[in-house]
């Protein structure tokens, strides 16, 4: 299972799947979606401080900044 954040109504929500998210798994629940993450720690952290972050740009951003 890998960690996935799906954009939804202008959030982020965090989740976990063991395949690639397409329109067809995924299409009806988020309208994106962004990983795979390494961590959930990573994903937990871009749910709650990535949407509109500008120092969140890509999965390893989240990563990094999630360590501190």
């Amino acid at each position: 299972m890998k960690y996935w954040i799906g954009l939804r109504q202008c959030k982020f929500k965090a989740f976990q799947s063991a395949e690639t998210p397409t329109k067809e798994t995924h299409g009806k629940e988020f309208s994106a979606a962004i990983g795979p993450f390494v961590t959930k720690r990573a994903a937990l952290w871009a749910e709650k401080y990535g949407f509109n972050n500008p120092h969140f740009q890509t999965v390893n951003d989240a990563e990094r900044l999630s360590k501190n």
